[in-house]
């Protein structure tokens, strides 16, 4: 009924409030991941930004990527915290429709990732075309496009899904307001509404895995007419850490999205949002910097720059460098 949505103002993110005896441990745990998830992340952004080494499509991508990793930690791990702390798990309807809209901007990391894969692509399989086809209008197109995609999935799906009727349940089986667990305290029949999700969804998630199996299926071909293991090996690795993330990324969103609310289960969901929400994040600097001759390189030239100036006043000094600049050499696309 409509005079239902009126009633529920507000509603109860039950999350680990059962596991009364873990809330301080869980809480270390969740701020020690949030800390390194920002850390992690924010250095990616300021060495892309401040070494010229790094201004190339792939770390220009990768910025990006870590850009919304911190954001996408930032609206749900800070809010259990606070409910870990004080065992005040209420969450106001707007606050609620606020971290909806901005989960959902994992449609603007499906999309980055693609661009990922289609760069790797370029370097492998067309490296004489791989100025022309990564130009820098071409990153500004895809990586806007991404952002833009984001925005408009997140605004589409929130304002559909708080436009509908509640029951006056407040409880979501769920530590963040994630559409699935959402969905359960609508009222009436929601399989019309289901399955458009479920069709977006599958649009926004499939169609960029798809590229992303279509240009590794090139990259394949073209490592595997290398005469050399040797060649054959370094070409392949240059693949390595994107593909353990589009790995990572796209089995859970797969899991969570593409499927009818019925499947819904409130004791394992929960545990495959955490590792998409928290885990992934995390992972994302780490599995990019350990094995990245580059970003290690990098991070010396930042440390030693920094001893003289500020890391503050290093990076105004490099302060048109921050936007959107990409340089190319045969080197650089090899990265």
């Amino acid at each position: 009924m409509p005079t239902n949505t009126s009633v529920v103002t507000g509603f109860i993110l039950v999350g680990f409030s059962r596991l009364t005896s873990l809330q301080g441990l869980l809480f270390s745990f969740f701020l020690t991941v949030y800390l390194l998830t920002v850390a992690g992340n924010l250095l990616i952004v300021v060495l892309v930004s401040a070494d010229a080494a790094l201004w190339t499509p792939m770390y220009f991508f990768l910025r990006n990527l870590s850009t919304l990793e911190i954001g996408y930690t930032s609206v749900t791990v800070p809010l259990l915290l606070h409910h870990l702390l004080t065992s005040q798990h209420r969450i106001p309807r707007s606050g609620c429709a606020l971290q909806m809209f901005f989960l959902l901007f994992g449609a603007t990391e499906c999309c980055l990732l693609a661009a990922m894969a289609y760069n790797r692509y370029a370097a492998i399989c067309q490296p004489l075309r791989y100025p022309l086809l990564l130009s820098q209008r071409t990153c500004l197109c895809l990586a806007g496009s991404a952002w833009a995609c984001g925005a408009l999935v997140g605004l589409g799906h929130t304002s559909f899904v708080f436009s509908l009727p509640f029951c006056g349940r407040k409880a979501i089986p769920h530590f963040l307001c994630e559409i699935q667990a959402v969905l359960q305290l609508v009222c009436g029949n929601t399989s019309l509404n289901e399955l458009q999700i479920i069709l977006a969804a599958a649009l926004l998630i499939l169609c960029p895995f798809g590229l992303i199996l279509g240009s590794y299926g090139h990259i394949m071909a073209t490592i595997f007419q290398i005469p050399s293991a040797a060649g054959r090996l370094k070409a392949f690795s240059t693949c390595s850490s994107h593909l353990v993330v589009v790995s990572l990324f796209y089995g859970t969103a797969i899991f969570i999205y593409i499927r009818p609310k019925a499947s819904y289960d409130p004791a394992s969901d929960p545990l495959v949002s955490l590792f998409y929400a928290v885990v992934t994040p995390i992972l994302n600097p780490i599995i990019y910097s350990l094995r990245n001759a580059d970003v290690k390189a990098a991070l010396k030239r930042l440390i030693q720059k920094s001893k003289s100036p500020t890391l503050f006043c290093l990076l105004l000094r490099n302060r048109k460098y921050l936007g959107w600049r990409i340089n190319f050499t045969s080197r650089q696309a090899d990265n």
